[in-house]
This record gives C-alpha cells, sequence and structure tokens, in this order.
C-alpha cells in the first residue's frame, strides 16, 4: 500500500522540514519529491505537511505517519536481506559528537547492531573537527558531525539543521560592561569558533572562563553560572536555558549535522551505507533527549 521510495522521501522531508533540502539530500527534483509526497498523502487520505511561505510542518498524521514509515521501511530491509541471502560483516568505525549521547543514537546503534550481528561495529565520541580530521586520515569510515560552515565545507549528507543559540543557567545576568565569559570546547570546536566570530564581528569583548573537550562538564559549568556556551537549540540540555535576547548576545545562525562516509570499499563501504541510512530514517529521533 506504501511504496518504500515514497516512505523514504516523506522521512527525509520530515527530518529536514524543507523540499529543497529533502531533494539535495536524496539526489532528486524538488518536483520528485513534491509528487512522491503528494502520492503518498493520496495514499493515506490524510495531509502529512503543512506549507505555507514561512516553511514546512508536520501535521498530526505526519507525526503519526513517521512511526510507521521507520518500521515498514525496517521491516523491507530486513525481508529483501533475508531473501537475498546476504548478511553485512566486516569492521565499521563510527564516529559521533558528543551532542548525540544524549539523545536517541544509542537506540538506533543498538537496533544496527541486532540487525547485522555480524558487524564489529566501533564508537569515537570526538569533537566534530576532530572527527572530520579523523576521517580525512582514514581512521573512521563513517561520521556523524557538524558541518563548519567555512567556505568549501558543504560535504556530507544532510541529517538536519538547526540554529546554535547562547545557552546558561536560569537567571544569569551578563553585565554589558565586562567581558562575556564563554564555556568552550577546545580547537577545533566549531561552536567555539563560531561564538568568537560572532563576538568578534561585533567588537565584544569576552573571555574564556571554561573550556574543556567534555559535554558534560562545560554542562556542569554552565550550571554553575561560570558563563554562557553556544549550542544547538533542538539539543538544550536540561538545567540549562537559551539567553535572552535583551542580553544582547550577537546571532549565531544555523549549523548543519551531517553523515559524511570514508573510502573504504567492500563490505565496510556496505556496513557504512547500512549505518547512515538507518540514521537518515531515524533522524528526528537524534532530536530528543534519551
Amino acid at each position: 500500500m506504501y511504496e518504500p521510495v515514497q516512505l523514504r522521501t516523506f522521512l527525509a522531508v520530515a527530518q529536514t522540514l524543507s523540499f529543497t533540502r529533502a531533494a539535495r539530500r536524496l539526489g532528486l527534483r524538488q518536483s520528485t519529491v513534491s509528487q512522491h509526497v503528494r502520492r503518498l498523502e493520496e495514499a493515506t487520505g490524510r495531509p502529512l505537511f503543512v506549507r505555507d511561505t514561512h516553511g514546512v510542518e508536520l501535521t498530526g498524521d505526519g507525526q503519526a505517519m513517521l512511526g510507521f514509515a521507520r518500521a515498514i521501511l525496517q521491516a523491507h530491509e530486513r525481508a529483501a536481506a533475508f531473501f537475498a541471502g546476504t548478511r553485512l560483516r566486516g569492521r565499521l568505525r563510527f564516529g559521533a559528537s558528543e551532542d548525540f549521547v544524549a539523545t536517541r543514537l544509542p537506540e538506533i546503534l543498538e537496533s544496527f547492531r541486532r540487525a547485522h550481528p555480524e558487524v564489529d561495529l566501533e564508537l569515537t565520541v570526538e569533537l566534530s573537527g576532530t572527527l572530520q580530521a579523523r576521517l580525512a586520515a582514514g581512521r573512521l569510515d563513517l561520521i556523524l558531525a557538524k558541518r563548519g560552515g567555512e567556505a568549501g565545507d558543504d560535504g556530507g549528507v544532510l541529517v538536519w539543521s538547526d540554529a546554535l543559540v547562547w545557552i546558561g543557567a536560569p537567571g544569569l545576568r551578563l553585565d554589558p560592561d565586562r567581558p562575556v565569559p564563554l564555556i568552550v570546547y577546545p580547537p577545533p570546536g566549531i561552536t567555539r569558533a563560531r561564538a568568537l566570530a560572532a563576538l568578534e564581528a561585533e567588537g565584544r569583548a569576552w573571555r574564556i572562563a571554561c573550556t574543556s573537550s567534555s559535554l558534560s562538564a562545560n554542562v556542569a559549568a554552565a550550571r554553575a553560572g561560570l558563563g554562557v556556551m553556544a549550542h544547538t537549540r533542538g539539543l538544550v540540555p536540561p538545567g540549562l536555558v537559551p539567553v535572552p535576547a535583551r542580553q544582547g548576545l550577537p546571532e549565531l545562525g544555523e549549523v548543519d549535522f551531517v553523515l559524511r562516509k570514508g573510502r573504504r570499499g567492500g563490505a565496510t563501504q556496505e556496513a557504512a551505507d547500512a549505518l547512515a541510512e538507518a540514521i537518515l530514517e531515524g533522524g528526528d529521533r537524534l532530536r530528543r533527549p534519551g
């Protein structure tokens, strides 16, 4: 009743909330993406998205379809693998930004291991810049990380985009006459670079109040009121809140979360492709805490 190709297109639109970005991710024309969604809506007899000049949002029925789409595609892939007589094997070195450790990523990895028990999955948790360097050096096969946004840094498959915001302890007050106290990752932290560039562009003085490569350490410092940190709006840790606009901090823009693959072939490439597909299909779960 529901075509897998239409369900994959639906998930891509639901995760990016953009027909244009979904088309880019899938390698399709935007008109084809629209056609797939329209046919799926005709099959369900329900509207799955609300479209207006401001963007795309899921309807209530669209939210319900997320779970059904994932389940149908997973069943389809298990059946295809069973009757094809193929089982994924090999060693897969996967790297993820620490932002995702507290989300539903572990559930996705657990489901992948159940479906592919003969794949030896090795997980590395690091800063996005470090993951990208290790991928380029051939030390990782697949990474899920932030995209820096520098000129020429447009590679990878988009999982979703989100705004970067300043966060801190509830009730934190910044003295406009004193340097902004920052809680940052060490270089090559992408949020660090974005925060410093935004403050310097506005001529705002700053100082480093805490630096750590550990998200939990930085969150603890922020909860203690030591300063503010740049963080993804959809993944704000418990106990911290966005800094109100009246505090006068500059806008930080958006950040992309992308999947990037290495250059190894054979069984490793097949395993990387399968995990990447599982992450893309479960992308909405990465935006929710674990």
